[in-house]
């Protein structure tokens, strides 16, 4: 049976977490992550796993300002982790006279079970990920294309055409960045879903515009 596991462990100064708690309980973070945790479809398909460390702050009523990849592995598991904690923000617990300039520092592993990742060489992730990173500014081009259509010729069209074959970047690719956009509504990450959906637009595809007009005026 296919898994995913995700493995959550907080790491900081005595000092800091001491003081600092989360709402549910000293466990409730990580099953706050367990729970939201929507698993990125290439790092699934590729076996991508590891850990992303993510930086953040707390200001006096526990909302979570001055988040940033302090280690990252690709991406779209970056993305996702600070996503997470970012929808940590108000749930956290700070005491009266806490110092909101200490940088609170929790790692966020993410292990797949049950893809055939066992299987799967550590040559062939590093290769996926170079192609992951090769592609990326292939989709800025498609990105900033369509942001500036208006001043675009048919020639450039064509080309872009041509990389959003080349990328996949068909109906069925955007209907997945549609239905991970739902599945951050029901989650109460209008933010995360609202991302989804203009990247959807910037794609140059109408799908998402109804969407886009009921969640993020």
């Amino acid at each position: 049976m296919k898994r995913l596991i995700i493995l959550f462990f907080v790491f900081c100064s005595t000092f800091v977490f001491a003081q600092v708690q989360f709402k549910s309980g000293p466990s409730g973070f990580s099953s706050f992550i367990k729970n939201n945790t929507i698993y990125p479809q290439f790092s699934k398909q590729n076996c991508v796993q590891g850990t992303v460390n993510v930086s953040f702050k707390l200001d006096q009523s526990g909302k979570v300002y001055s988040s940033k990849i302090t280690k990252g592995i690709l991406t779209d598991l970056n993305d996702e982790a600070l996503r997470l904690v970012r929808m940590s923000s108000g749930k956290w617990q700070v005491p009266v006279g806490y110092d909101t300039t200490i940088s609170v520092v929790v790692p966020v592993s993410f292990k797949l079970s049950g893809y055939d990742c066992e299987g799967k060489s550590n040559a062939e992730i590093r290769a996926s990920i170079v192609a992951y990173e090769a592609e990326e500014g292939l989709t800025n081009a498609v990105i900033n294309f369509y942001k500036n259509k208006s001043q675009a010729t048919p020639e450039q069209e064509t080309q872009i055409l041509a990389i959003k074959a080349q990328l996949g970047i068909d109906d069925e690719y955007l209907d997945e960045l549609i239905k991970t956009a739902l599945k951050k509504i029901k989650q109460g990450d209008k933010q995360g879903a609202c991302e989804n959906f203009n990247l959807v637009k910037n794609l140059g595809s109408d799908k998402a515009d109804e969407y886009l007009s009921k969640y993020c005026k």
